[in-house]
């Protein structure tokens, strides 16, 4: 009888666990970032994975992430895709804007539709967006200027590389840098040397080495976004011969900086953007709660040889290898 009662006890504790197993509450986060090719926003992706697994505990609910980032830049499949989300009933959505204009009507609609919409690495401001996780652009592109200022010792001439021309965080950076140069008055950007282009290795890389040719006189790149540094062999001069600070620190790029074609790189929290997004985005669904200021700043951190090697660990861990 003992046994008998101890085992109805049991599968009563069961019961209950299963029970509220079946009754969490489901939430699901669409992650919209400019593409599924760029390896930033695919440890992003895997943040926001991570902090789904390791938050939703937390706040006893279950996370799905619904990744529905377009293959290539396309803003108008950004927003097609925040609209779809919401009136699929996705109670957060997180994206990375390439357009700012294109997509924030589809942010208003997908909060009007009852989704909690905030952005990351690249802004809807003018948006019902809840807030934005990502670096300070414009001061991004003036310590892009300032180390290259002293690699180069404080003259030279310079170029900007520069992305989507439509990405308000890549424009303020692209500010940012203008900004700085005017503390460096022996050195000079060339004539029309902002350098705008797809945002894909083989363009980024084209639009690099084109310009170089036409204008050898160029000593120094201020890479805003490290595009061509993803692919291998992307820079045709001899290491060093022109100098080159550039933004974010994938593995790719790190190789750049053990032979010596890149002076600097400022990495940007690329997995954080994923795995904070989906933080802030439970406090505000679950707890009701609002992040203090709508624009959270995330840490740039400065990676040369010196400290290559291990940084190249958070990769490995990011993007699971």
């Amino acid at each position: 009888m003992r046994k008998f009662t101890v085992l109805i006890s049991l599968l009563m504790v069961v019961g209950l666990v299963s029970a509220h197993a079946a009754d969490k509450k489901k939430i699901t986060i669409g992650l919209v970032a400019k593409s599924q090719s760029n390896p930033v926003f695919q440890a992003a992706y895997a943040g926001a994975k991570d902090g789904a697994k390791e938050l939703g505990p937390k706040y006893d609910v279950e996370v799905t992430i619904d990744w529905q980032t377009p293959p290539d830049e396309d803003a108008q499949k950004q927003a097609e895709a925040i609209e779809q989300l919401a009136r699929g009933g996705a109670q957060g959505i997180v994206v990375s804007c390439s357009d700012a204009n294109t997509v924030t009507p589809a942010i208003n609609k997908a909060v009007e539709l009852g989704s909690t919409v905030m952005c990351f690495d690249s802004d809807a401001p003018r948006s019902k967006r809840l807030c934005c996780y990502g670096t300070d652009d414009a001061t991004c592109g003036k310590l892009v200027m300032k180390e290259l200022a002293r690699v180069m010792n404080d003259k030279g001439m310079i170029a900007i590389l520069a992305g989507n021309q439509t990405a308000p965080n890549l424009q303020k950076r692209v500010q940012g840098v203008k900004d700085e140069l005017k503390n460096h008055p022996n050195m000079k950007l060339i004539a029309d040397g902002v350098f705008y282009h797809p945002e894909t290795p083989e363009q980024a890389a084209e639009a690099v080495n084109t310009a170089q040719t036409t204008h050898p006189e160029i000593e120094g790149w201020a890479m805003i976004g490290g595009w061509p540094l993803f692919a291998k062999n992307a820079l045709k001069w001899a290491p060093g011969s022109v100098k080159v600070v550039s933004v974010d620190a994938l593995p790719a790029e790190l190789g750049y900086v053990r032979s010596g074609y890149v002076a600097a790189l400022y990495a940007q929290d690329c997995y954080g953007w994923g795995h904070k997004s989906v933080e802030i985005l439970l406090n505000k669904i679950v707890k009701g709660e609002s992040p203090k200021d709508v624009k959270i700043v995330d840490p740039l951190t400065k990676v040369t040889k010196d400290n290559a090697d291990e940084y190249v660990k958070n990769w490995d861990k990011w993007l699971k290898k």
